[in-house]
């Protein structure tokens, strides 16, 4: 037995770490990319940069409108990751604590929305919501759009955790004169904050990886493109077609804010998910 153990042990962490490699490796790929030259890119044998040289993202920063495009995402995503958060955890708090006409069957049909992948047919109907509101040649249309969509896997992971809060807690509000939303907002609001975390976390890599609903939102305004669509316009702009060095430097710039915010609120993450997978 003992041996079996230790060889599907060995067998599993080579699987493992083979799985590991395929994840990690395009990444150690684009990092060391981004220290050479477009030539040295597509025609050198060498893995690693014949020397570290920032000049990469310094041209980056200063030629290609970076500044700006970091501006665009850092203002949309805060904006979203806000608004999701109140969005999310009032509509989970609703579900779980409310009892209003129609709550089974709505949050049935919600989570019926959870099988539907329509893809890009929602831009139109999207796109056409946000022109009437003469907001579909601007960042906040995709930021209404985030904030006011329901995110079924939000919802049920603010659910979740809050089905896991004792109910005496709200009973002894009420008894001290607290309203329903008075509770959530003094009472059980401050005790998500795991949930805020990973909430926060989840709207913000959607929002700050996202491509296709930015892209059309900012085609007839690109001075409002987030960093995303930013680099990847590059590829039609002018030489850029051929500054493979830059959109390198460019997709570590863009992946670089992720990680601080992915290791900074890791532990609450984490808490976050289990609190509302068992406790759901």
């Amino acid at each position: 037995m003992k041996i079996k153990r230790r060889v599907y042990g060995a067998v599993l962490y080579l699987a493992l770490g083979a799985l590991a490699v395929v994840v990690v490796f395009p990444i150690f790929y684009v990092v060391l990319s981004s220290f050479k030259s477009t030539g040295a890119i597509l025609t050198s044998s060498s893995f690693f940069p014949e020397k570290i040289s920032f000049h990469n993202y310094v041209r980056a920063w200063e030629e290609s409108n970076f500044r700006k495009y970091i501006w665009n995402s850092v203002f949309m995503c805060t904006a979203i990751v806000i608004g999701t958060i109140v969005t999310s955890i009032t509509s989970g708090y609703v579900f779980s604590r409310g009892n209003f006409p129609g709550k089974k069957p709505l949050l049935g049909l919600i989570t019926f929305s959870m099988f539907i992948s329509a893809g890009s047919l929602y831009l139109f109907p999207q796109l056409q919501i946000a022109k009437s509101m003469h907001l579909n040649n601007s960042l906040w249309g995709i930021i209404i759009i985030y904030i006011f969509g329901i995110n079924v896997t939000q919802l049920y992971l603010s659910k979740g955790f809050i089905d896991g809060i004792p109910r005496e807690i709200d009973e002894a509000a009420q008894m001290d004169g607290c309203s329903f939303f008075k509770t959530f907002l003094y009472i059980i609001f401050p005790l998500t904050k795991p949930l805020i975390a990973t909430v926060g976390l989840l709207s913000f890599m959607n929002s700050w990886n996202d491509y296709l609903l930015p892209l059309v939102f900012t085609l007839g305004n690109p001075d409002k493109q987030p960093l995303v669509v930013g680099i990847m316009s590059m590829k039609n702009a002018g030489e850029a077609i051929s500054s493979w060095d830059l959109m390198m430097a460019g997709t570590v710039m863009a992946v670089v804010p992720m990680l601080i915010v992915f290791v900074t609120l890791n532990k609450y993450f984490v808490a976050g998910l289990t609190s509302g997978a068992v406790k759901g």
